[in-house]
């Protein structure tokens, strides 16, 4: 039997806020994995974290939570709060590529998240930007990379909840959108399991 450990780094989407199913994608997720191995999932959530916060969590965090007799396997779920705290682009790119790089030099197998469109158009402008540096830094190393920015900025049911929200979260068709996302990108190859049906 395989030992899988998967922590997971994230902002409060990664803590289903705002779903009245309390599913979140990552519940939405989890239920598609199949049965048989010990995978064992470690959700951190944190709000307002920026990118600089984020790699220093790593280590204090995500890290002691991985054993030299699993499989481990780190996901990130990036937000866009860079620009909401003014951080450059080069700043962003610097911090991600030092996290990625630091997790690879542990051995831990990498899994990235791009931020989600907040359905403004001023602010979904620069996350356009920030989501597009982030993949690069991504796919150079050939890390597996989810766009959700792309795909979900003109979807109507991303933008009927997220648009309507007191604090611009997803619902349930938001999260179920994630979570397809994040399934059909990989996801399941970058575990080597099978999808349940």
């Amino acid at each position: 039997m395989r030992r899988i450990r998967v922590v997971i780094l994230g902002d409060e989407l990664l803590s289903g806020a705002g779903d009245p199913k309390g599913l979140g994608w990552l519940g939405r997720v989890q239920a598609r994995l199949p049965q048989g191995d010990d995978v064992a999932i470690f959700p951190l959530a944190m709000v307002s974290e920026n990118s600089t916060q984020l790699l220093e969590r790593w280590r204090t965090e995500a890290l002691p939570r991985f054993s030299p007799e699993t499989e481990n396997y780190l996901v990130l779920a990036l937000s866009a709060q860079d620009i909401l705290e003014g951080l450059t682009i080069s700043r962003s790119r610097l911090n991600l590529a030092s996290l990625l790089d630091d997790a690879a030099r542990e051995g831990v197998k990498i899994f990235v998240i791009g931020p989600t469109p907040s359905t403004l158009p001023d602010v979904d402008a620069e996350i356009d930007h920030l989501n597009a540096g982030f993949e690069d830094v991504v796919k150079r190393r050939q890390i597996a990379y989810v766009d959700c920015f792309r795909p979900l900025r003109e979807h109507e049911g991303w933008v009927a909840e997220v648009s309507t929200h007191p604090r611009r979260l997803p619902g349930q068709v938001g999260y179920g959108l994630i979570a397809w996302l994040v399934l059909n990108k990989g996801w399941f190859e970058w575990l080597g399991l099978t999808e349940t049906n």
